[in-house]
């Protein structure tokens, strides 16, 4: 189960938070941390649960796992008031960076953050991902004018939305750890394994 120190930083509202406050727990008790949640408005409604191991690995068959133990809680607890489809999910290459140990595990490198209090005047930041110190993320900012600092510290409780570029340090990397998704797993980095929540419209006899 994850620790304390290495909770969710960057979390959902709305919709998304009250499926992420209902499948989190769960999803922890079989050993995988949770990453996102999103609700979009796709095929009608799709509710996207993106979930990984502790060391970041997520197989199709872990996918089932969680899928089948979080749909009988969402459909007991009934979080959406209307039909929808459930997505489980690897994060994929160009992950969300939801947790501290997210920020220390791809130090090196390049990320996108969008802050969501802004520092100075400035909300989106783009650069390699050096670690965390005292609070904060230390984002070092490529070509930086001369006589500005090139290091951007960002106050992790401040933070909206992080997460990793696509590289080829990225992709080589993601394949030597083992986190990248193989030809096993379906298009587009996605494990997508549940079918959707039965259709509660009504039918439309002649």
């Amino acid at each position: 189960m994850t620790n304390e120190r290495d909770k969710r930083l960057i979390t959902e509202n709305g919709v998304a938070a009250r499926v992420a406050a209902i499948v989190e727990p769960v999803i922890e008790d079989l050993g995988f941390n949770l990453v996102r949640v999103r609700v979009t408005g796709a095929n009608g409604c799709t509710v996207q649960i993106m979930a990984e191991r502790p060391d970041g690995t997520m197989s199709v068959s872990d996918c089932e796992t969680v899928s089948r133990a979080i749909s009988p809680v969402l459909d007991l607890e009934d979080p959406i008031d209307t039909a929808y489809y459930l997505e489980i999910s690897s994060p994929g290459i160009d992950r969300p960076l939801v947790r501290e140990s997210d920020f220390a595990r791809w130090t090196g490198y390049d990320a996108k953050i969008e802050m969501a209090v802004p520092l100075e005047g400035r909300k989106r930041f783009r650069g390699f991902l050096r670690g965390v110190e005292n609070g904060k993320l230390v984002v070092e900012l490529p070509d930086v004018k001369e006589g500005l600092d090139p290091i951007a510290r960002l106050p992790l409780t401040d933070l909206g939305e992080a997460h990793l570029v696509l590289t080829d340090d990225l992709i080589r990397e993601s394949l030597r750890r083992g986190t990248a998704p193989t030809t096993d797993d379906l298009d587009e980095d996605t494990d997508v394994v549940d079918a959707p929540d039965e259709p509660q419209n009504p039918s439309n006899d002649a």
